[in-house]
This record gives C-alpha cells, structure tokens and sequence, in this order.
C-alpha cells in the first residue's frame, strides 16, 4: 500500500485540517466510499491503490487535466481525506490542492463525489468521479454551504 503519513506530519493546502479520525472511523468512511465508488472493483487491485477502480475502469470518471478542472469547481461545507492506507482521515476546511499524503481521495462528507491524487500524477491520475445522484447531493452541500456562510455572517454582526 501507499506510504503512510503519521497525522503529526500531515500538511494540507491551503485550509486546516478541522478533525482528526480514528483508524476505526477511516475504516467506515473507508466502507461508506466503497459502497459507491467501489461496488464494482471486482478484477482489479484495489487492495494495493483504491485509484485503480478508476483506472482499471470499475466506476466512471474523467482523468488528468479534466478531474483537476471538475475538482476545482466542488464546493462542500467540509472536506474528508482518507490515505491510501485507509488508516488516517481527516476533515479539513477549504478544497484541497496539495498534501503530504503519497495517495489520497478527498470527497465531501456525503460521497456526492470524489477526487484520487496518485503518485502516478501525469501518468495514470488525478481521477475524479461523481456519485450516481450527484446533483441532488450536491445541491445538499450548496444548500448548507449557504447555512454556514449566513451563520457566519450573522456571528460577525454579533447575532447569537
């Protein structure tokens, strides 16, 4: 499997890392993945790299210079990364762009869809993928994206 990245030494740009999850939460956030993007990796390795259901064709999706320009546009009120080695997740606060990670997938907390960076970069990868009901999950997340800016907003006015 991919290098591992002890938590410590995770950086991630640009934003924060918001929380930190378990080994026992990656694992589920890991179950919840594969139950979409995953479904149907039968034929590949995916035990090595996750991204090879993308490459090896298993779940549809656009590559290269395409997943980077779909991947820009996503917005979510969170983010979740998960390693390659599905043992380390986090959630971090703005898209990101650049991560000590070896090989990670970064997705919002409800899969509407979902990037892989590889190591492979320029050769096989970035792959980004939508969930099969992308736009109604994606409307959820612009929907509560708007909730937070406006909580915010009223924060700042001093609005309780």
């Amino acid at each position: 499997m991919g290098k591992t990245v002890k938590h410590k030494d995770i950086h991630i740009e640009p934003g924060h890392i918001t929380r930190r999850h378990s080994e026992a939460e990656a694992d589920e956030l890991l179950t919840q993945w594969l139950g979409v993007f995953g479904r149907n990796r039968h034929g590949v390795n995916s035990n090595t790299f996750l991204w090879h259901i993308f490459s090896g064709d298993k779940y549809p999706n656009v590559s290269g210079a395409e997943a980077l320009t779909q991947y820009k546009q996503q917005q979510a009120p969170e983010y979740v990364v998960l390693s390659n080695d599905r043992k380390v997740a986090f959630a971090t606060d703005l898209l990101p762009e650049r991560c000590s990670l070896h090989d990670y997938y970064v997705f919002p907390r409800n899969l509407a869809w979902t990037m892989a960076l590889t190591h492979e970069d320029g050769w096989l990868g970035p792959f980004f993928a939508r969930h099969p009901s992308y736009a109604v999950l994606n409307d959820a997340n612009l929907a509560s994206l708007k909730k937070a800016q406006q909580a915010e907003a009223a924060r700042l006015k001093g609005w309780r």
